[in-house]
């Protein structure tokens, strides 16, 4: 937009003392756009209020270039003049005036996880695979699904504690966090296959040597390769 002779420089007094001007609403503005919202909104004609208004939108994006990288960063240059205006600015405007109980509005306070966790180490999510777990109906199910939680709970308890922890420790942990009882039967059946123990990657080996006789001799053969010749006598 044409922003030519705009605004008017006959609403800007020099001779004023800052402690004389009125108190600024938005102050990463300045004064003195907070000046020509004043003067728009005391032209009479909406036409022409509305075209001062889109021209002072785009100085406004001028001044401040970093709402650029907000949401909607236009309609809150829409909303940061009605505010400016005291919400009496009555322009054609792509966005509608903002409500003005709504400034200065408290977010709705988050309460705090009130979840009261048995072993904080294993977390939230370990118990309600457990819950899940005992709710299976089929045995063969709900002793495959004991299996995998019970290694899962054995890594994070290696992630938090570098001890070794025992399968009987596991199932007992088990026990508590479901309140359930796994029974003699299903305990004896999961214990004797040492279901929980973790495949731990083994170290790599350096290569095995050749042998000294290799080496002496390569050895040797570089000594002869740097021995000089002998000279004849004459």
């Amino acid at each position: 937009m044409n922003i030519v002779n705009f605004p008017p420089k006959s609403i800007f007094n020099l001779d004023e003392y800052n402690t004389q001007k009125p108190f600024l609403i938005l102050k990463e503005y300045g004064r003195n756009i907070q000046k020509i919202v004043e003067y728009i909104v005391k032209i009479e004609e909406r036409e022409e209020r509305t075209r001062y208004a889109h021209n002072l939108i785009e100085l406004m994006r001028q001044i401040n270039p970093n709402t650029r990288d907000s949401q909607d960063y236009q309609n809150k240059l829409w909303d940061d003049l009605y505010i400016m205006s005291g919400f009496s600015l009555d322009v054609e405007s792509p966005y509608p005036m903002p409500k003005i109980e709504e400034l200065g509005k408290k977010p709705q306070r988050l309460d705090y996880n009130s979840h009261k966790i048995v072993y904080k180490h294993y977390g939230k999510n370990i118990e309600l695979l457990i819950q899940k777990a005992f709710e299976l109906e089929d045995e063969e199910e709900k002793f495959s699904a004991l299996i995998h939680i019970g290694r899962l709970m054995k890594s994070f308890f290696l992630s938090w504690n570098k001890d070794n922890i025992q399968d009987v420790t596991i199932l007992d942990h088990i026990e508590k966090i479901s309140n359930i009882k796994l029974g003699d039967e299903l305990r004896e059946k999961i214990l004797a296959e040492n279901p929980f123990e973790l495949a731990i990657p083994r170290e790599k080996k350096a290569p095995a040597s050749n042998g000294n006789t290799n080496s002496s001799s390569s050895s040797g053969s570089n000594n002869n390769i740097n021995k000089k010749p002998k000279r004849k006598k004459k």
